[in-house]
This record gives structure tokens, sequence and C-alpha cells, in this order.
């Protein structure tokens, strides 16, 4: 038998008819779903040092278990001395078990390790059932060792989601586990 992750099973037994009795939904194909998560780092210093790139890209592999990879400008921009075509940040776009396994993460040990945790804020929709959430400090994965950070930055992490609006994103999302605060 092959290895199914937990959110994976527990959307498929659990969540899809959570949302089917709240929304209405009368066919299993409407239920809105996780599509991918992204995370993105920016590392505006890279401008002057390239290595900072390949220890970005080196910590999002460790965090997500998938290769990054780097991010380059599309534009000129002579105040930042930045060139179209030079490095700028690293990403990496998770699907399927990855993306399950990944959020799995955040969920159980790596945002209640964050200081003063009260849950994350709800206003990171985009008004087409996708949510932004911003990390302050890569330390809170677990999978990174404070010992070897040469710098602490934040990143941006994005989850795309089938649903039509809003609420129901945000309905999939609280129901997948993602800890909001409450109003």
């Amino acid at each position: 038998m092959a290895y199914i992750p937990r959110l994976k099973d527990e959307y498929k037994n659990r969540v899809v008819s959570a949302l089917k009795e709240e929304f209405g939904y009368k066919n299993v194909n409407q239920v809105p779903k996780l599509e991918k998560i992204v995370l993105s780092k920016g590392v505006g210093a890279a401008v002057s040092d390239k290595k900072l790139i390949d220890y970005a890209v080196e910590e999002l592999t460790k965090i997500t278990g998938q290769k990054a990879v780097s991010t380059i400008s599309k534009k000129d921009v002579a105040s930042f001395k930045l060139r179209k075509g030079m490095p700028i940040g690293a990403k990496v776009t998770l699907r399927g078990e990855r993306m399950y396994e990944f959020l799995d993460r955040p969920i159980t040990s790596a945002l209640p390790r964050v200081r003063d945790f009260s849950g994350i804020k709800a206003t990171g929709f985009d008004g087409r059932g996708n949510y932004n959430l911003g990390v302050l400090e890569q330390i809170i994965f677990p999978e990174i060792d404070i010992d070897k950070v040469n710098k602490i930055s934040g990143m941006d992490i994005t989850f795309v989601t089938t649903a039509a609006t809003d609420k129901e994103a945000k309905s999939l999302l609280a129901e997948l586990g993602l800890p909001f605060k409450k109003n």
C-alpha cells in the first residue's frame, strides 16, 4: 500500500463532506481543493553579493524537500543598481504529495514556534480564493539549523486553491488546520 500524507487523507475523508454541507455543493468536484503552494523569497542584497542567492535556494530546498530555483529580474532599476537578468530571489512550487507534507509542517511545528502566536491574519486573501502568508523568520522551520544561518530573513507562502471566493478558500484552509485568528 502506498503512503498517503495525513492532510490528503483528512481532506478526502472529512474536509470534503464538511465543505459540501457548509456550502451546499451537489457534486464532489465542486468542492474547492488546494492546487499548489508557492514559497518565494526575495533577496535584495544579492545585487552586491551573489552567494546570498545560493543560501536562499539552499534554505528553501531544505524547508520544502524539493529543489528551489533562483528568480531573475525582469527589468533594469538604476536606483537599486539592478540589471535585467540578475538573480534577485528564490522560489519553489509544491504540488501533490509534497504539498500536503509541507502544509502539515507549518500547522503542526513551525507556526507554534512563533513567539506570542495567536493565529494568522485572515486578511491575506486576494479575492480569487488564494491566500498569502508572510513569514518573518525562516528559523521557525525545524529543518533550518539556527547556528548555520548567516542572515535571518523572511519569505512569502502562497496557497493557491480552486475556490471561487475568499469565504470558500478560508473555510477550506481552516478545515485543513490553518490557525486563523478569531474575530
